[in-house]
């Protein structure tokens, strides 16, 4: 694809749809970069632009106050003129005319428009009561806490990422909790076993009751707004209180009925451009070319939004810049945080420096000789190198990676000489 001109003059107005990381650090960017002309930021739910992890963490636990997990202050979008919309959905799109429809029924003119619609929670088809829930936003985290204190029992429908950290925050709260997943293991889509054994290990130690293998029959809510689940092979488990936390779906349906293409999210093309001329998209809801060309991925990391929001911004400005940013994350379990990055597979082939029984180890996913992704539990230096590993590509010295006396960063200089001879 040829190089994009410096649109810059030519914008007189950008309109972003999401307030979440990726539109707020897009919005962000537009002005850090110059640009002079309209920005509006349009956000669904009645808050500022607020830190979503936390919803699963201390804001769910009530350590945190919804105060404190605002981005910014509503003053840092007024001194940067960004219109900041706030409880507002986006529910019609021309995008020849590219005129935007707001729920309030107001129309926006744009000369640029980035969808980071974000995603939604997935839903288990006719499972709904006054105790159940799924979690998303700071309003179900807040309504979900009101009804662990109330009942005190919590069962967790999913063992990924989102139903474990809700099950360790609500033993904080001091609820009894079950967690239900279909796998044969926690987290089974992205950790190898031996992780998936140390993360139940941890679950069991503070009294969760971990079910796996579990393909759940019914799930009726009672009257009363108790619920019991049961399994086809007989076993049943009740509660005051479900979640049900089975992944998230890209919010597409903006896209959808302007006739954007779509599929597992919105498609882009490495510039965060959309099949519509103008229109880009990035975060939750894009669909963005890997690093491979048959390759594409859609990230539902907090820390990849923002990277994609930053990138999105510059490409609308005419600066895009190649997207090589490796997407990472967290998740914060009874005091132990379990650093993530890169594309990981529960049947990668990984090396292993440290200790997984000890809680104190780096896992790197290797295929074909290359890294592709990293676990790590206490050793946040050992992620940020291993993240620069995946970004440059290339085949690392297999036995240098599992040798604990050789420093990563002394692996990854390795590497780089190794391509540097290679060139020459």
């Amino acid at each position: 694809m040829s190089a994009m001109p410096n649109l810059s003059a030519e914008l007189s107005t950008v309109v972003v749809v999401g307030s979440g990381i990726a539109g707020a650090s897009a919005a962000q960017t537009l002005r850090s970069e110059g640009f002079r002309g309209r920005v509006v930021l349009i956000g669904d739910e009645p808050a500022l632009p607020y830190r979503r992890p936390t919803v699963s963490k201390d804001f769910l636990s009530g350590a945190t106050a919804a105060e404190k997990t605002t981005l910014k202050p509503d003053s840092f979008w007024e001194e940067r003129e960004i219109e900041l919309i706030t409880g507002a959905t986006a529910v019609g799109l021309d995008t020849g005319r590219k005129r935007l429809t707001l729920s309030s029924g107001e129309t926006l003119q744009f000369s640029a428009l980035l969808l980071a619609t974000g995603g939604k929670a997935r839903r288990l088809d006719g499972v709904s009561g006054a105790n159940v829930f799924t979690l998303r936003s700071m309003a179900d985290a807040d309504s979900l806490r009101a009804s662990i204190r109330r009942t005190g029992s919590l069962l967790v429908i999913g063992g990924g990422l989102i139903g474990c950290e809700v099950a360790a925050t609500a033993r904080s709260l001091g609820a009894e909790v079950t967690v239900l997943e279909r796998d044969p293991s926690l987290l089974s889509r992205i950790v190898p076993p031996e992780v998936s054994t140390m993360i139940a290990s941890l679950h069991a130690e503070n009294d969760v009751d971990v079910c796996t293998d579990v393909a759940l029959s019914s799930l009726d809510v009672s009257d009363d707004g108790s619920a019991r689940a049961v399994a086809d092979d007989g076993r049943s488990w009740d509660a005051g209180t479900v979640l049900v936390s089975v992944g998230t779906v890209p919010e597409v349906t903006l896209a959808v009925a302007a006739g954007l293409r779509v599929h597992n999210g919105i498609t882009v093309d490495g510039q965060f451009r959309t099949s519509a001329d103008g229109v880009y998209a990035a975060g939750d809801a894009a669909n963005i070319p890997g690093a491979r060309d048959d390759e594409r991925y859609r990230s539902e990391h907090w820390n990849g939004a923002q990277a994609q929001g930053i990138a999105a911004a510059q490409s609308i400005l005419g600066k895009p810049t190649p997207f090589t940013d490796v997407p990472w994350g967290w998740s914060n379990q009874y005091g132990h945080t379990v650093q993530f990055a890169g594309a990981t597979r529960f049947d990668d082939d990984y090396v292993i420096r440290g200790s997984i029984a000890d809680r104190d180890f780096t896992a790197v996913a290797v295929r074909e000789g290359t890294p592709v992704g990293v676990i790590a539990v206490g050793r946040p230096k050992d992620l940020r190198t291993v993240r620069t590993m995946i970004a440059r590509g290339g085949a690392v010295d297999r036995a240098a990676l599992a040798d604990e006396s050789v420093a990563l960063t002394d692996v990854l200089a390795g590497e780089r000489e190794g391509r540097v001879a290679a060139a020459r």
